[in-house]
C-alpha cells in the first residue's frame, strides 16, 4: 500500500456559496462537485494548488448527524489501497467509523473508509477508482 499525500481536507461551512466564492477568489479552482445525499445541497472540491484541496461541506441543521460548528471535518489521505489502509489503521488502534465502501460521488467512483484516530479525529482513506 502506498500513500501519496492528502486527497482533501473537509470543512463544514455555514454558507457554501460564500465559502466557494472565497476560496475560488483566493485563486482556487473548483475541480469537482456532487450532491449531498438527500439535502438538495452540493459539496465542492476546490484545488488550492500544490495538492491542497479543500472540500466545502454545507452544514445541516441541529437534527442531522452532520457537524454544525464550523470546523475542519476530516483529513482524507490519498492511497492506492483504501481497504489495506483501513485495516492497518485498526491494527494501530484506530476505532472504526465507516468500513471501506465503493461509492459514486457524482461521476467520480471511489473507495473510501473512515476511522477515528488516536485523539478522536476523523481520518478518511480515499482511492479514486
Amino acid at each position: 500500500m502506498k500513500f501519496s499525500g492528502f486527497h482533501h481536507i473537509g470543512l463544514a461551512v455555514a454558507d457554501v456559496e460564500k465559502s466557494h466564492a472565497f476560496y475560488t477568489g483566493l485563486g482556487g479552482v473548483e475541480t469537482f462537485n456532487f450532491p449531498m445525499s438527500g439535502s438538495g445541497k452540493f459539496i465542492y472540491l476546490i484545488d488550492m494548488g500544490g495538492n491542497a484541496v479543500v472540500e466545502l461541506i454545507p452544514k445541516l441543521d441541529a437534527n442531522s448527524q452532520q457537524q454544525t460548528e464550523p470546523r475542519w471535518m476530516h483529513i482524507a489521505l490519498n492511497t492506492d489501497d483504501c481497504k489495506g489502509a483501513y485495516e492497518l489503521a485498526l491494527k494501530l488502534g484506530a476505532k472504526e467509523k465507516i468500513a471501506p465502501q465503493e461509492v459514486m460521488l457524482g461521476t467520480m467512483k471511489v473507495c473510501n473508509a473512515f476511522v477515528y484516530g488516536p485523539d478522536g479525529e476523523d481520518v478518511e482513506f480515499f482511492t479514486v477508482l
